[in-house]
């Protein structure tokens, strides 16, 4: 589970900053509403939230929380088991590749342009929370490699 991994300050710091790229000008109602609600649990609870969606539900290995951004409602800032199962890392859930229109269809194009914009944006959050020293897939990586090397292993 993840709660006893990850102090809800962290998230909260996640938050910050994905919400900061994600939005212009006032973030809309609700998501004010979701977080204002959020904020009401105490750390022992915080993760009981009916804010995160826990997959699976009974014993998640993952949890998210959809804040949108300002292209897109469904967006998810997710947290998830690091490959090694002995941390987490933040990800920008775009979820956006499961229901793209067939190609040749009117909506094809704009939605393209749509997963587009969303990638990049989270792509941009991704590398902000890393700047941040908050952990993502690439620092997990980064990091691994440098274990590696330094004790002797190959790559």
């Amino acid at each position: 589970m993840l709660a006893p991994m990850l102090a809800s300050a962290e998230v909260w710091k996640a938050i910050e900053v994905y919400l900061g790229l994600a939005y212009t000008g006032p973030l809309p109602s609700l998501i004010r509403t979701k977080l204002d609600a959020l904020h009401a649990f105490q750390e022992k609870d915080f993760y009981t939230s009916p804010a995160f969606e826990h997959n699976p539900p009974t014993a998640p290995s993952k949890i998210s929380i959809r804040l949108g951004n300002r292209f897109y409602p469904h967006m998810k800032l997710t947290i998830e088991c690091s490959p090694d199962q002995r941390g987490y890392l933040f990800r920008a859930d775009t979820h956006d590749t499961h229901c793209c229109p067939a190609p040749g269809s009117r909506d094809y194009v704009p939605f393209c342009e749509l997963m587009e914009k969303n990638q990049k944006l989270a792509q941009a959050i991704e590398i902000a929370w890393a700047d941040r020293q908050l952990p993502t897939f690439k620092t997990f990586l980064r990091d691994d490699l440098k274990r590696r090397m330094a004790e002797g292993n190959k790559i």
